[in-house]
């Protein structure tokens, strides 16, 4: 193993079963990388994974100017899928949840989370690339609280105080004796425990879903020597179906993400009864 664990690369290329060195798990310093800029004494500290977000948001914002920029009422191709994408986060997410009159104001919002969030967990399976941005939590927990910013202003500003205590304690008389208890339940889970698993279940599919892949390439590596080579075989056909099948998560998380944030919206907007 590499006597410094923040380097790119995961495992050492040379080490292979029967060489005498051991299999290179993954692990924590799988997710840690150099400095591109800076280190962590200065004030200045760039790595790989803020490279990869800005690139991504590069590539989104390009994606649409270049699709919007000269619409045509017979749309091209590249138009065409911005379009479809934009619909669908509009009609199936925001529309079906907040409603149409509530919701199109924040159409823009959601659908710039949703794209941001699946390039970000894209990154995982773009060659060179190879890593989930949204695996290092930090980046979750800022578009969480983004959303629970919006949600508690847009609670206080649709009900007032008295209304925003009524909406995250769940006040309902008709519990009774049973009211107390329950309400402090749900200010815990609202104020505290809401952005907290909103970021982590999109970190904890995307960090779960990379260790897996790396678990299954090193080892198809790993095993790549004498008899192993069968089963390196093996190991390789799983990664290839971990690959398609963490496509397939990406997706469902990033739809995941932007459908909890448009039941938050709609809550802080709804009546309280």
């Amino acid at each position: 193993m590499s006597a410094d664990p923040t380097q790119v690369l995961a495992f050492e290329t040379d080490c292979h079963i029967f060489d005498g060195c051991g299999f290179p798990s993954p692990g924590l310093h799988s997710f840690l990388f150099e400095p591109i800029l800076g280190d962590g004494d200065s004030n200045v500290y760039f790595n790989k994974t803020m490279l990869l977000a800005l690139l991504g948001s590069i590539i989104i914002v390009g994606f649409f100017w270049a699709a919007f920029r000269k619409p045509q009422v017979v749309p091209g191709k590249l138009q065409m899928v911005a379009e479809a994408g934009y619909d669908f986060i509009r009609r199936g997410v925001v529309y079906e949840t907040i409603g149409k009159k509530e919701g199109e104001k924040y159409v823009p919002l959601v659908v710039s989370l949703f794209f941001f969030v699946w390039m970000m967990n894209l990154w995982s399976v773009v060659p060179i690339a190879q890593f989930p941005v949204t695996s290092i939590i930090s980046y979750p927990l800022v578009l969480a609280l983004i959303v629970y910013v919006l949600w508690v202003s847009l609670t206080f500003k649709r009900h007032g105080f008295v209304g925003f205590f009524k909406n995250v304690t769940g006040y309902d008389k008709s519990l009774g004796p049973v009211l107390p208890l329950a309400m402090l339940i749900e200010f815990f889970s609202n104020i505290l425990i809401r952005p907290f698993t909103h970021a982590v279940r999109l970190f904890a599919n995307m960090f779960a879903g990379h260790t897996l892949l790396l678990l299954f390439t090193i080892a198809s590596w790993y095993l790549l020597n004498g008899i192993g080579i069968a089963y390196a075989g093996v190991s390789f056909i799983m990664t290839v179906v971990m690959t398609a099948f963490e496509l397939f998560i990406q997706a469902l998380q990033a739809y995941v993400f932007v459908l909890l944030t448009c039941t938050y919206i709609q809550g802080a907007l709804a009546e309280h009864h």
